[in-house]
């Protein structure tokens, strides 16, 4: 490859990795080109970008990001994955689909700007989607309004009950 070109993907690998929120490098042996075919299609349909780029490649455009402490977990095939969108979905689509695939193996990634080894990968694959958190997140706020409304409409509820009884006990006597 003549050198410009190979300075055009240092300079595209160095572009993902900044604008990436999260990242995550896996090894790809021994994946079927059906099965290579399978994840290529999950990642897209959730946004994120996977790539192969020769290390060396790879290597530069790290160092070029201030990332140098990704270049030992580019040894060996390595494939990466480019979230732009969310962090979290490389490392969940990823993580879910090594463990029914053993040929697929993480290896690490970067998660906004810092990298991360492959347990962090797995850890980040364990946090809820970002629809989920937000469903949480709204539950946590709603929580002391629905509280406020049921402890201001007691004394009325209550008030409601007495009256029921009463009523209930009228219809009894007569």
């Amino acid at each position: 490859m003549a050198r410009p070109e190979k300075e055009a993907i240092v300079n595209e690998v160095y572009e993902k990795l900044s604008r990436s929120q999260g990242v995550v490098l896996v090894d790809f042996r021994g994946l079927t080109v059906q099965e290579a075919t399978e994840l290529r299609k999950k990642l897209r349909e959730a946004g994120v970008e996977l790539r192969v780029v020769k290390n060396t490649l790879t290597r530069f455009a790290a160092e070029k990001a201030n990332l140098s402490d990704l270049v030992p977990y580019l040894e060996g095939p390595t494939a990466i994955a480019f979230g732009y969108n969310d962090p979290v979905s490389p490392a969940k689509i990823l993580s879910d689909f090594a463990k029914d695939h053993k040929n697929l193996e993480l290896k690490g990634g970067v998660l906004e700007g810092k990298v991360i080894d492959q347990a962090m990968v797995k850890a980040l694959a364990e946090v809820p989607t970002r629809e989920v958190l937000l469903g949480q997140l709204a539950g946590l706020l709603q929580a002391p309004v629905r509280n406020l409304v049921n402890v201001l409409s007691a004394p009325l509820r209550n008030t409601v009950y007495v009256l029921d009884a009463i009523r209930q006990k009228k219809a009894e006597v007569a």
